[in-house]
């Protein structure tokens, strides 16, 4: 029987670097993009380790509020408003549609997890054209712990009926990756341009590129 995959959202099936022209125009420097988005997940990170929950577009806000001083950057509640709007548009990678086409045809059931909230995850995978694909969009903020604390992968093999040992994420961020690897489940990193795996943390059973690359091994496996 195929493994229950559950895919990262966020650069993983879409592509942040779309939010690049907004960094662009408001720091005069697209690359601030990723020093954000780097803040915004430590922030995360800080508020696992600490227990003192912040859903993840409140610290997407304070990161981008943070990265404004950082670099003496003046922001409106209009600039923050449409930064969260642009997040809620991402287009998908190229590769993802096709890829998770061939997955569910080939029986494997597909749903998502994130650290965005419910409502901002549902939005992105309608806008994205992705959640018919779907069996289940998922949020570690119903559980009120980030990715990549256990608690998150937990309730996603247990609101799938499986297993954990079952479940499958495949994700862009090594983080993401080591997390689900402690929490039981199987695990694959996709390698976007950019990210590497943290050499610190066991090497999941399988990398590949891109989401074709993933279809292409799961089914080949499976067969």
């Amino acid at each position: 029987m195929p493994e229950v995959i559950v895919f990262d959202v966020n650069e993983t099936l879409l592509d942040v670097g779309a939010l690049d022209p907004f960094f662009e125009d408001r720091f005069g420097n697209a690359g601030v993009r990723r020093e954000w988005f780097g803040q915004m997940l430590q922030s995360a990170f800080v508020t696992t380790i600490t227990g003192d929950y912040h859903d993840f577009g409140a610290l997407a806000m304070g990161a981008l509020t943070m990265v404004a001083s950082r670099h003496g950057v003046t922001l409106s509640d209009a600039d923050r408003k449409e930064l969260g709007a642009s997040m809620r548009g991402l287009p998908p990678h190229p590769d993802v549609r096709p890829a998770m086409e061939r997955l569910r045809d080939a029986g494997f059931r597909l749903a998502s997890l994130t650290n965005s909230t419910l409502e901002v995850a549902r939005a992105q995978l309608e806008n994205a054209e992705l959640m018919s694909l779907l069996e289940a969009a998922l949020s570690a903020d119903t559980v009120h712990r980030l990715k990549p604390a256990p608690e998150p992968y937990r309730m996603a093999a247990e609101t799938l009926g499986v297993e954990i040992r079952d479940l499958r994420l495949v994700a862009a961020h090594s983080w993401d990756v080591a997390g689900a690897l402690s929490a039981g489940c199987a695990a694959t990193f996709v390698a976007r341009p950019g990210q590497v795996l943290d050499p610190a943390i066991p090497e999941p059973d399988m990398i590949a590129s891109d989401i074709a690359g993933v279809a292409e091994r799961l089914i080949a496996r499976n067969a």
